[in-house]
C-alpha cells in the first residue's frame, strides 16, 4: 500500500507556507507532507525529523528521486521531536513559520518494519520506533510488567472496555509460555472478548495493539514535550498544526491549545477539529480517526 498524507490539502491550508518561510515537520514519517510544503516555500528550508533509524535511511534514499530543488532545501534528522529546540538550534535554523506534527503511525512501520506494529502478520512484538535510544519492547511489556500495570496501559491508552479480561488471559498465558509474536497476542486477545465483539469494523486487536505501542514508546510524554518545545521555536506569527489519530493526543493537544489562550499567545484557527472528508476516508481508511488542530502564535 502507497503511503498517503492525511489531511494533506488542509495542512497546506492551516500552515500557509510562503516563498523563503521556513517549517519544521517533527513527523516527517515518508515524506507527504513536506514535499508539500516544499512545493509552496522556495528558497525556504523544511527541517524533518524521524525518530526510527530503518526509516530515516528509507527516506534518505528515496530523496533521491525527489526534484532537486525540493531535496536540497531539506534538512533530514534522526531523532525524536522530543528534542525540537537542540535540533533546531544544532541546525542553525532561524524564523520558523510553521511546526507540523503528525502523530498517526506510517504505512512503513504497519507493513514493512517487521516490528510487530500490524496483527494482521506473524511478527517479533517489539513494536518501538527506535530500539538503540529506548530498548522496551512490547513482548517486555506483556512477559514481565506487573498484570494490573498491563491491564491499566490497555485500559487507558487502548481505551478497551474489556481490559480487565485481556490482562487476565495474558496473565494465564504467559504462565505457561512467553508471549512472543503478533499472533499469539491476536489469539490471547481474541479468547478474552465475547463472541459478539469479534467481527466489528474496528478488528477486535487494534486497541490493545495501540495501547502497547503508545507504552513502549513514551508517546504521550514525548508528545507534551514536543508541543512546547514547537512553540518555544515558533516566531510571532507562526502556526502550530497537529494531527492525532487518538482520543488521549487530541486532549493532550486541546488542553496545550487552551492554556496558550489563558495566557494570550495563541489564536486558535480551527474551533472544532478537522476531520477527513467521507472521500478522504474511502481513498485511505486510515484517515478516519484523523482529528486536525490549528494556532496562531500571538
Amino acid at each position: 500500500m502507497v503511503h498517503l498524507a492525511v489531511l494533506k490539502k488542509e495542512v497546506i491550508q492551516y500552515l500557509e507556507p510562503e516563498p523563503g518561510e521556513n517549517f519544521v515537520d517533527a513527523t516527517i514519517g515518508e515524506g507527504g507532507h513536506t514535499r508539500e510544503i516544499l512545493k509552496k516555500n522556495y528558497p525556504g528550508k523544511v527541517l524533518g525529523i524521524e525518530i526510527d533509524p530503518k526509516l530515516y535511511k528509507t527516506l534518505k534514499e528515496d530523496l533521491k528521486r525527489w526534484p532537486e530543488k525540493e531535496r536540497k532545501r531539506l534538512i533530514l534528522v534522526n531523532d525524536s521531536y522530543a528534542n525540537l529546540d537542540q535540533i533546531v538550534k544544532k541546525k542553525g535554523l532561524k524564523k520558523i513559520a510553521g511546526v507540523l506534527f503528525d502523530l498517526g503511525i506510517s504505512s512503513w512501520h504497519l507493513e514493512k518494519s517487521k516490528r510487530g506494529f500490524s496483527f494482521l502478520k506473524k511478527e517479533p512484538l517489539i513494536m518501538n520506533y527506535n530500539l538503540k535510544k529506548n530498548p522496551l519492547s512490547a513482548k517486555e511489556i506483556i512477559n514481565s510488567w506487573p498484570i494490573e500495570k498491563i491491564e491499566k496501559i490497555i485500559r487507558e491508552y487502548g481505551q478497551e472496555r474489556f481490559a480487565k479480561k485481556i490482562a487476565k488471559k495474558i496473565e494465564e498465558a504467559r504462565k505457561i509460555a512467553p508471549i512472543e509474536n503478533t499472533l499469539q497476542l491476536v489469539e490471547i486477545i481474541k479468547r478474552a472478548i465475547p463472541k459478539r465483539y469479534r467481527n466489528q469494523r474496528i478488528h477486535f486487536s487494534t486497541r490493545t495493539f495501540q495501547a502497547l505501542r503508545i507504552a513502549t514508546n513514551n508517546e504521550l510524554e514525548n508528545l507534551k514535550k514536543g508541543l512546547i518545545k514547537a512553540w518555544q521555536v515558533l516566531e510571532k506569527g507562526g502556526r502550530l498544526v497537529v494531527i492525532s489519530f487518538h482520543s488521549l493526543e487530541d486532549k493532550i493537544v486541546k488542553e496545550f491549545f487552551i492554556r496558550k489562550v489563558k495566557k494570550g499567545e495563541i489564536k486558535i484557527l480551527t474551533k472544532k477539529p478537522i476531520v477527513p472528508t467521507a472521500q478522504e476516508i474511502k481513498l485511505n481508511p486510515r484517515s478516519r480517526s484523523a482529528k486536525l488542530r490549528a494556532g496562531l502564535k500571538i
